[in-house]
């Protein structure tokens, strides 16, 4: 399905919704994704691997909101929010290996978050951290390029 046919879809079921676009919020929400990487090293170094990779998420969903909130966007749904992205994809402003990423970590946190399945390992934790963090650069990066 098209990244728009997504979006419509998010809309109509008021996962997504129209607010005044907001610069300062965006920025607000791109600071909580800083505080959320720095909690995820944290939560790394003293082995606590779940709570890891949720600050690593958060980090990650943070940086994204930012872009919804510069646009006027609100969220109601973590999955709409990769589905906001990907109209950015197909503008050809954002990479789609980005959509990919935040959606591959928007999975593996809910896994673990309500499946009795394996801790994440150390080492794809320390991936996934540095995959959080060049995140959180692309959208930053996002939001200077088309803000």
């Amino acid at each position: 399905m098209k990244a728009l046919n997504r979006v419509q879809t998010c809309f109509e079921e008021g996962s997504l919704r129209h607010v005044a676009p907001s610069k300062g919020k965006a920025f607000n929400s791109l600071a909580f994704a800083g505080e959320w990487l720095n909690e995820a090293a944290i939560n790394l170094a003293s082995g606590s691997y779940r709570s890891a990779l949720s600050s690593a998420y958060l980090a990650m969903f943070h940086a994204a909101r930012a872009i919804l909130f510069r646009d006027g966007i609100r969220e109601k749904s973590h999955y709409c929010v990769g589905a906001y992205l990907e109209t950015y994809v197909e503008q050809g402003k954002l990479e789609g290996q980005w959509v990919a990423v935040f959606d591959r970590i928007r999975s593996a946190r809910h896994t673990d978050q309500y499946s009795f399945e394996s801790i994440p390992s150390k080492e794809e934790l320390e991936a996934g951290l540095k995959t959080a963090q060049e995140f959180v650069s692309r959208m930053q990066k996002l939001l200077e390029e088309t803000g």
